[in-house]
């Protein structure tokens, strides 16, 4: 199987591009089986890592099905599993797609891709030291005098999985702001120009995600609020690192 990456001096024919394609689409499937079995063998580590955030009363979480426990502990080994082969599915797909970029491009892509990961992992963080708890504690304490509350296991972890999730994509906001500022959809004067309508629109998502008690709802406005302003002054630094650029090559 050729997974060896090609040169950008590198020729290949149409067969070529599509057994390198196969070959490298398999061994991303084979990391993705191989890291789900292996955490599907310490999958109870798992999933206490993810039931930490629950109060003691509540844990554990109740199954209602037979079948319930082994799917639960499969979903979540599959999912954990294309989190660990994430390094080796990226490199696959930069690998297949860096021989037809230049230099310039190829530099500028791993850039956004090192603060992409970056930024992920500050998400990943955050959404599960502070923004977790603290949504969850509210929720399963909310009005406990009409409700008793019995947590059902896929319910909780399919919560927890789109919690951080959703945190990790409002995190990449920088990551999109730069992408549409260098394909001049956006730039950095807009951005300023409208910054009280922005700030405006992020309360609002930081109001829709879940965890509606007032406390929870301002440990994500200000990050977000962080954030907004960071992307502002990297689309400036990105705006004016492009007309440098630029600059130099006309007097080339």
């Amino acid at each position: 199987m050729r997974t060896r990456r090609l040169a950008r001096e590198d020729e290949a024919t149409l067969v070529e591009h599509l057994e390198e394609l196969r070959s490298r689409l398999i061994v991303a499937i084979s990391t993705v089986v191989i890291a789900g079995g292996v955490a599907f063998a310490f999958h109870g580590r798992i999933l206490d890592w993810l039931a930490r955030p629950l109060p003691p009363a509540d844990r554990p979480v109740a199954a209602f099905s037979v079948a319930e426990p082994f799917s639960v502990s499969l979903t979540v080994s599959l999912y954990a599993g294309l989190l660990f082969a994430l390094p080796v599915l990226l490199w696959q797909v930069w690998s297949f797609v860096a021989p037809a970029l230049d230099a310039a491009a190829e530099r500028r892509i791993l850039a956004l891709a090192a603060l992409g990961l970056v930024l992920g992992a500050a998400g990943l963080a955050f959404g599960y030291e502070i923004l977790l708890p603290r949504a969850v504690h509210w929720l399963a304490g909310y009005d406990t005098t009409h409700f008793r509350l019995l947590i059902r296991a896929s319910t909780y972890y399919s919560f927890v999985a789109s919690v951080l999730l959703g945190v990790v994509c409002v995190f990449e906001l920088p990551l999109v702001v730069l992408a549409l500022v260098s394909l001049g959809v956006l730039s950095s004067a807009v951005l300023r120009r409208n910054r009280r309508r922005g700030y405006f629109v992020v309360a609002i998502v930081a109001l829709a995600l879940p965890g509606p008690d007032p406390v929870t709802t301002l440990l994500e406005l200000l990050p977000m609020w962080v954030l907004f302003e960071g992307s502002i002054w990297l689309a400036v630094v990105a705006e004016r690192r492009t007309a440098k650029m630029s600059l130099a090559g006309a007097q080339a």
